[in-house]
């Protein structure tokens, strides 16, 4: 597996590690789109912390995570699924002065009323049952000490991050200190009460050397030997990542067809086609003429007729 999720814990059950890398399912969330470089590198970031936040919930279903603002960038949005297949996409604000060399705040927050928000969306929902939804101010610096934030704010979890993307990959690594749920775990009777937090200790200290080149640069197990190697560290079984969207042509043709005949025809008549971008992958759609009367010659297909895009 070349894009993978693997976890690892400290073998005193206190201390999770957790790592992502993904290659193959990052550059195919980018084959349609074109983001500048600090953008797109913060959007891998996201991509990444998705991933790692997502393989810790026991969650049939998707993960959202949003960063929103009223600066060049206005929302940042990435979805990982239970499955571990991510998509991910970028709004730009028009007409706004483009900043350079600066960072999150400056290129999403510069109001001061930027948000983080994370949604917990169940795939079979109950009746009634709404999805989750924490809403927490944009604090931090980088993607990395925002999310450190709403996890300590909002899941009470102490949690470090170490994040890192350019054009080809995206990666991260992430610790967490486990609950401690009462005395359950086999090894609390063995501990002194002032060793209960030496593996934190050290796992934050030792991950706290790693570089963002160290982390795009070098193969999962090769970070975890670097860092971890006096450690006797559990490794449990990797898990593949995969890029997702599930736009298609069938769904931007239904989509049209509830558009109307009236509708599409005109268009076709002032543009000559009709052109719809995914919103969130941004794979373009193309219906010339004789595909857009195709669209009406005949009944249409039974199937979800969600709507795909934006039409242009």
């Amino acid at each position: 597996m070349t894009d993978t999720l693997k976890k690892y814990l400290f073998t005193d059950q206190r201390v999770r590690v957790v790592t992502a890398s993904l290659d193959q399912s990052w550059q195919d969330s980018l084959q349609h789109v074109q983001y500048p470089e600090g953008v797109r590198d913060l959007l891998g970031e996201l991509v990444a912390a998705a991933t790692l936040l997502t393989a810790n919930l026991k969650l049939d279903g998707s993960l959202l995570l949003q960063i929103q603002g009223d600066g060049a960038i206005a929302l940042l949005v990435v979805e990982c699924r239970s499955d571990l297949s991510i998509r991910a996409t970028v709004k730009l604000r028009s007409g706004q002065a483009w900043p350079q060399g600066v960072g999150l705040q400056a290129l999403l927050n510069p109001g001061g009323q930027g948000r983080f928000v994370a949604v917990l969306d169940p795939r079979n929902k109950l009746p009634g049952q709404q999805a989750y939804q924490a809403v927490v101010p944009l604090i931090g610096e980088n993607v990395s000490e925002v999310l450190e934030h709403y996890m300590k704010s909002s899941e009470q979890l102490d949690t470090r991050l170490w994040l890192a993307a350019n054009d080809k990959r995206a990666a991260g690594l992430l610790i967490q200190r486990l609950p401690d749920h009462g005395g359950t775990l086999a090894t609390d009777s063995e501990l002194p009460a002032d060793q209960m937090d030496d593996s934190w200790e050290r796992a934050t200290t030792l991950a706290s050397t790693l570089s963002y080149q160290e982390l795009l640069g070098n193969d999962t197990d090769v970070l975890i030997h670097r860092l971890f190697w006096e450690e006797s560290l559990l490794e449990l079984p990797p898990r593949s990542i995969r890029y997702f969207c599930p736009c298609t042509r069938d769904r931007v043709a239904g989509m049209l067809r509830m558009l109307g005949q009236q509708e599409t025809d005109s268009i076709i008549a002032e543009q000559g086609k009709i052109e719809v971008q995914c919103d969130f992958c941004g794979k373009p759609y193309v219906f010339d003429p004789v595909d857009a009367a195709a669209l009406f010659a005949s009944p249409s297909p039974a199937g979800n007729a969600d709507q795909a895009g934006t039409r242009h």
